[in-house]
This record gives structure tokens, sequence and C-alpha cells, in this order.
């Protein structure tokens, strides 16, 4: 990054030379679970507007890897930043301290998150569980948030549920719900964990569907996900992980057309 121009990189608020345009950068991300080292030195950069497809054997460290991004698990070394900000920490002297929880709590406010399973509040409404983080978050005036609800709605093809509650919805339809749930808070990234790995096969097409209109309207976004034909359509890079490392990257069709890895070559033969 050193040999960059100066019009090509940003400095942080930590002294680190950051690439302007990355969104995302992990720079040799560690984590343990006891002693179970689950990310073995993650390097990866997200420019802004990019689609990255994560993919991988179970027990790989994609999914870990992404809830290190918003910090909803603690890095065991190295560091990851968002938008130019160090997550979870600020630097000083060379050492790392942890933010308090209010601080965290508004650096994730910027990252939309969507499940695997789509954690909405059953006792609200499709509309009350949209509304819910900006009115209490971002203090979003009621009606305002119920306004930009109901476009989301409208947006991810659900304008008529906007009453209904959870248990009355299709898991596909809960988890186009979830995802305007993330867009509510006008976040600059958007992570995806395998969003489609609990549902039925005919709802699948319907939540990528709107993933595929985000992709088309920009927005920057890190997709664990099973579904290869996904990847080589919508995502502009490709990481193959496996054992905690990032065995292969590069553009989705040359690596799934193409994997040089034989680790690689080994995972696509069984689910291509």
């Amino acid at each position: 990054m050193s040999e960059q121009s100066s019009d090509h990189v940003i400095e942080t608020a930590e002294g680190a030379a950051l690439p302007a345009d990355a969104l995302v950068v992990a720079d040799n991300v560690h984590k343990s679970f006891g002693r179970l080292e689950v990310l073995k030195g993650i390097d990866l950069q997200v420019t802004r507007g990019e689609v990255m497809c994560i993919i991988g054997p179970s027990g790989s460290g994609k999914s870990t890897f992404l809830r290190c991004i918003n910090h909803l698990e603690k890095l065991s070394a190295g560091r990851l930043w968002v938008n130019g900000e160090l997550m979870g920490y600020r630097q000083k002297r060379g050492r790392l301290y942890e933010l308090r929880d209010n601080e965290i709590a508004t650096q994730r406010s910027d990252i939309g998150m969507v499940f695997q399973r789509f954690n909405l509040f059953p006792h609200l409404s499709v509309v009350g569980n949209i509304i819910e983080a900006p009115v209490q978050v971002k203090k979003v005036p009621r009606a305002e948030a119920t306004a930009k609800a109901l476009e989301l709605l409208e947006r991810v093809g659900l304008p008529d549920k906007a009453d209904a509650y959870p248990d009355q919805l299709s898991g596909g339809q809960q988890q186009r719900v979830a995802i305007a749930r993330a867009l509510a808070m006008e976040p600059s990234l958007m992570l995806f964990d395998e969003p489609t790995s609990a549902l039925d096969p005919e709802l699948v097409g319907e939540v990528l569907d709107v993933m595929r209109d985000l992709a088309k309207g920009g927005m920057t976004m890190v997709v664990v996900t099973h579904e290869m034909g996904f990847a080589r359509e919508v995502g502009d890079s490709l990481v193959f992980m496996d054992d905690g490392v990032v065995v292969e990257a590069g553009v989705p069709s040359e690596v799934l057309s193409n994997p040089r890895h034989e680790r690689t070559q080994a995972f696509l033969s069984k689910v291509l």
C-alpha cells in the first residue's frame, strides 16, 4: 500500500494507509475459540460497490469472518477496517483498546446483516420489525420510519404484508423482510450469511432476486453462499476459504471454471 500515490490512499485515525476505494480491509485477521483456531490470517479488501461472494466447506471460517467484520466476534489478532474506521477498537501508541458498547453499536449501524435464520421479532408486525432499529437506534420519527418501511416492502416485493406477522409468512418472505429491515438503517455495507440455506428450494429464487437488485443498485455486499450460480452471475469477486485461510480468490467465472488450487478443484467437483 505504501507504494501507492497519495491520491489513492487515505490516512485513518489510527495512521494506517488504506486504499481510498476500499470499504472493508481485513489485515491478518485471526480468530480462536479457546484452543480452536478458526481464522488463521485473513487478508481481504472489498471495494465500494463490490459484491464479494465467499464459498467453502462447512467449518472453513466463512461465517466467523463475516461476524468479525461487524465485531459480532472479537478478533484474536489482526485488524479490520470498515469505511476507514478500525472496527471495535481504537489504537493509541500502538496498542488497541476496545470501544464501549455504544460506540460499537454506532459502527454497526452502518452495516446491515442478514442471517441464515431470519431473526425477526415474532411479536412485531412486518412494519414493526423494519422500523424498530431506525426508531430506537437512529431516533428516526415513527411516521418517517414507517413511510420508509413501506417503500422497502415495495422494493422487496411484499407491499401487501405490512401488517402481517412473521409466523404468517413463508421462509422466503421472512428473509425478504429481514433484508428490508437491514436496509432500513441505510447501511453502506450489507453482509449475508448463507441467506438461502434455510429456505425450501422453491423459495430461494425470490430472495436471490432481491439481492440481484441490490447489487445492480451499487450496494457493497459480502455474501457467504452455496449458490454458485448467483456467485457467477452477480459476484465481482469470489473467495474460496478452507480451514481458516483464503485458498483462492479471483473473478467468479475464472475460479469456478478453472480453479488453480487442488483444494478448490476438489470442493467444486462436489458442488457444481
